[in-house]
């Protein structure tokens, strides 16, 4: 019988922790045309502080034997959340004066650094749970602030979620998944991994729950 592939295992791992993070009551809000453009903007706020914490360290990995092969250069996300955010904030230059992460970003995005640093391993459970993630589910949010806000489809605003560096997604979530196959790491370290995607959701969940604390439906 052959064994399961490694991807398969995280994603089965992380199903319910993945799930627990889409279905949270901002991101629920937010999808359904509840909340306006001011969360749209807070929330993209904290992905530029997670994106920055993810590709800042890439360089120091890029040489890596476990982490290097995934970081590729048509999925880089900051400077297309940077093009968003000048948008969001009007057109200012110092829109990023005062910028403050929420708390759980904070932490969400030290996370990250220090796997960077001491595990790279650890740096791929949190590469595979945002990029692929906005790959995909990521495409149902673009499509709800084209649609609620009035962005222009595929312009500044929305920049984040397209990808114009891939012209097939299916076929290069397929290959990624490969790579986690080929991951060269022994069963105990597997699993660590699909622990830190576990991790990984569930501080991806406390950012949305303290965003829902300051976006609240009115009664």
């Amino acid at each position: 019988m052959e064994p399961t592939p490694f991807s398969t295992q995280i994603r089965t791992a992380s199903h319910e922790a993945h799930t627990e993070a889409e279905n949270s009551t901002f991101m629920s809000d937010l999808l359904g045309g509840r909340l306006g453009v001011e969360a749209y903007a807070r929330y993209t706020e904290q992905l530029w502080f997670v994106y920055r914490a993810l590709e800042d360290s890439a360089e120091h990995l890029a040489g890596d034997p476990v982490a290097g092969p995934f970081l590729l250069p048509e999925l880089l996300r900051v400077e297309s959340l940077e093009r968003d955010l000048g948008h969001l904030h009007g057109g200012r230059a110092d829109w990023s004066a005062g910028l403050r992460p929420l708390p759980a970003t904070a932490a969400y995005a030290s996370r990250i650094t220090e796997v960077a640093r001491d595990w790279p391993a650890g740096y791929v459970a949190h590469h595979y749970t945002r990029y692929l993630g906005d790959l995909s589910g990521g495409q149902i949010i673009r499509s709800t602030a084209e649609k609620s806000w009035g962005f222009e489809r595929k312009g500044d605003g929305v920049r984040f979620y397209v990808f114009a560096g891939i012209g097939n997604p299916a076929a290069f979530k397929r290959e990624y998944r490969a790579l986690l196959d080929a991951l060269p790491l022994d069963d105990l370290e597997k699993q660590r991994v699909v622990e830190e995607c576990k991790r990984a959701f569930a501080l991806n969940t406390a950012v949305f729950r303290e965003l829902g604390e300051r976006f609240p439906l009115s009664a």
